[in-house]
């Protein structure tokens, strides 16, 4: 009886299960920093989706410059890429990039001040230069006359993303970068919903150029003109409506959604800080990895509810036989090692996963 009681299929059950997932996934790019991550991925229903650098390639490129109140091109260029250049976000990299193919080398800021989400600021060869969203010029004072309005409109409609540049309280251009979404990401956002998880994309871009990407990779449910600290507030409303939510993000404006969702996944080519606050994290930008890594997840959390129902039912129907004195020493031996040869079979499926 005590040989059959031994209990070496239970204890294998698990982590049997969670080191094969975990090798497999680390195979295919994907990595799992714990087994609790396992239940909570049983449980997704939402998935919030950053845009920039996640479901879009990240790549953004300067496409239109127009001026206004007599400014000349190549100077709101100039002025724009040197405030620009002291920034590491998507757009001031474009922006900054596309001045000094054009102008040469760039005059130095100083006093440079970044607003999170909405622009930065700096002087600039004597001149009080803003680059920002809309929104943040106008809370200046800043007339934005309705030819300025027509070309954010413009821009707008065609799916670009647009920032205004002021100088010395004055609208001097509309600047407009492209950023084209991943060639996978309609497949990636397809697979989710045949998972029964409903992607929601949040980005601080304004509603309609939100809604254009949106809408070129299957994506019904948009929250635009977001903040970096609000993502997380999100995530929050989500989870108190009953939700389990799972964010996926790549920069540092993400990392506190990441870490307060159900399960943060980390798109390998963002910062250290999102990865750090990741549950998963995907090596390299393939969305295609995000239902991925959700499949391995829930196939490795339905390998230990099997192997664990077959350690409960071998002890079930072995003890009692045993007790019984039903049962030869050498055969409860015999099955007691088939049933954890049984476990750790099972568990070794899934290294087989695609």
């Amino acid at each position: 009886m005590l040989v059959v009681a031994c209990p070496c299929a239970l204890g294998l059950a698990t982590p049997t299960a969670v080191v094969a997932a975990t090798g497999r996934g680390a195979e295919l790019g994907i990595l799992i920093k714990g087994p609790e991550v396992l239940e909570r991925v049983r449980r997704l229903r939402r998935a919030l989706i950053d845009k920039t650098g996640t479901v879009t390639r990240g790549e953004m490129t300067l496409v239109g410059v127009e001026t206004f109140d007599g400014f000349d091109t190549e100077r709101a260029l100039q002025l724009a890429g040197a405030v620009e250049s002291a920034s590491e976000h998507p757009i001031a990299r474009a922006i900054a990039s596309a001045a000094a193919t054009r102008c040469g080398e760039l005059p130095p800021v100083s006093g440079f001040r970044a607003h999170a989400g909405r622009g930065v600021e700096g002087q600039v060869a004597g001149h009080e230069v803003v680059v920002a969203r809309p929104a943040l010029i106008a809370q200046r004072g800043v007339d934005l006359s309705a030819a300025v309005r027509d070309a954010l409109d413009r821009a707008a409609r065609e799916g670009r993303t647009t920032v205004v540049l002021a100088v010395d309280g004055r609208v001097a251009a509309v600047l407009a970068v492209s950023d084209e979404p991943r060639p996978e990401a309609a497949e990636a956002i397809a697979e989710l919903r045949r998972q029964g998880i409903e992607p929601v994309l949040v980005t601080g871009d304004e509603q309609r150029v939100a809604s254009a990407v949106a809408e070129r990779v299957g994506i019904s449910e948009v929250v635009a003109g977001v903040l970096p600290h609000e993502k997380a507030a999100i995530v929050e409303q989500l989870r108190a409506r009953g939700f389990a939510v799972a964010m996926v993000g790549d920069g540092i404006n993400d990392a506190p959604a990441l870490a307060s969702a159900d399960v943060g996944i980390a798109v390998g080519s963002g910062t250290d800080v999102a990865i750090e606050a990741s549950d998963i994290t995907l090596i390299g930008s393939d969305l295609r990895l995000v239902p991925r890594a959700i499949a391995l997840s829930r196939r490795a959390l339905r390998t230990i509810h099997q192997n664990l129902a077959w350690a409960f039912a071998y002890n079930l129907v072995a003890l009692p036989v045993a007790a019984a004195g039903l049962l030869n020493p050498a055969i409860a031996g015999i099955a007691m090692a088939l049933s954890s040869v049984s476990v750790v079979t099972n568990s070794l499926r899934l290294r087989r996963f695609r």
